[in-house]
């Protein structure tokens, strides 16, 4: 696999706990206990994971169908299964993405994984620091900023806490791109979950991981939004975004602890 970086393995690390949510080989001992920890203090996850894998899948084909080709994914982890550039190349095989993620560990799989493809390329890192992932050379090398693109923030933004000014950090990106560009977002919410649970399941990213997690309200997400037009059906509950049948619609969506929601730059 190459050399890996030195790293705290220690600690857990929320992309490579997401990686092991679904399915994934990239993840250590300490992340595999922290995700266990999770689900027994919240059973659902596994189906919330699941859901918000869904819902990032009908996204990128939103974004395709609607002539995008270029994607950037923010805090994107490690790319497995059904990651952005393999949706997106089903319809659109010129499709062209750029993932960035801080941690080193998930940056070395991703490059690995990626190998040479030529369409793809990986940065590390940290979304907050907008000015310094936008002049990457890996990204202006890819990206054509004078055509739309898809920034994806996809299970990132709760980690963002409110003292670093998440709704700044989104916007800085709105000003970097082009007309016709979409903003994709899913995050945490405590809307319509046990108080206790939620309160612990954030405690527990506290506690163990250097990224906290924030979670926020439809109203608050939507703040976020500042200078993206929401489509329709606008902040929702992950499946209730733009479900791909009838039989996708579960009678508690709130049972979903995540909202999800796409935008477009007029």
């Amino acid at each position: 696999m190459g050399e890996r970086p030195d790293i705290d393995l220690t600690r857990p690390s929320a992309a490579r706990v997401y990686d092991y949510y679904l399915g994934g080989a990239h993840n250590f001992a300490v992340d595999r206990e922290m995700a266990r920890k999770a689900v027994e203090l919240w059973p659902d996850l596994p189906l919330i994971m699941q859901a918000n894998r869904a819902f990032l899948r009908r996204a990128v084909e939103y974004c395709v169908a609607r002539g995008v080709r270029q994607f950037l994914d923010l805090g994107s982890g490690i790319p497995t299964v059904g990651n952005v550039h393999e949706v997106a190349r089903r319809v659109a095989p010129d499709a062209r993405v750029v993932y960035v993620d801080h941690d080193p560990i998930a940056v070395t799989y991703s490059r690995n994984i990626l190998g040479d493809d030529r369409r793809t390329a990986v940065v590390q890192e940290d979304l907050r620091r907008a000015c310094d992932v936008l002049a990457a050379p890996e990204v202006r090398g890819l990206l054509d900023f004078d055509e739309p693109i898809a920034v994806m923030m996809v299970a990132v933004l709760h980690f963002v806490p409110d003292e670093d000014r998440p709704a700044d950090v989104v916007a800085a990106y709105r000003d970097a791109v082009p007309p016709g560009s979409h903003l994709v977002v899913s995050h945490a919410t405590h809307e319509g979950q046990d108080a206790e649970a939620a309160d612990s399941h954030q405690d527990l990213y506290r506690k163990r991981t250097a990224t906290p997690m924030t979670m926020r309200s439809t109203e608050e997400v939507r703040a976020l939004l500042a200078g993206w037009e929401p489509v329709e059906p606008g902040v929702v509950h992950l499946p209730l975004w733009r479900p791909a049948s009838h039989e996708d619609v579960t009678d508690r969506p709130e049972r979903f602890a995540g909202l999800a929601v796409v935008g477009r730059k007029g």
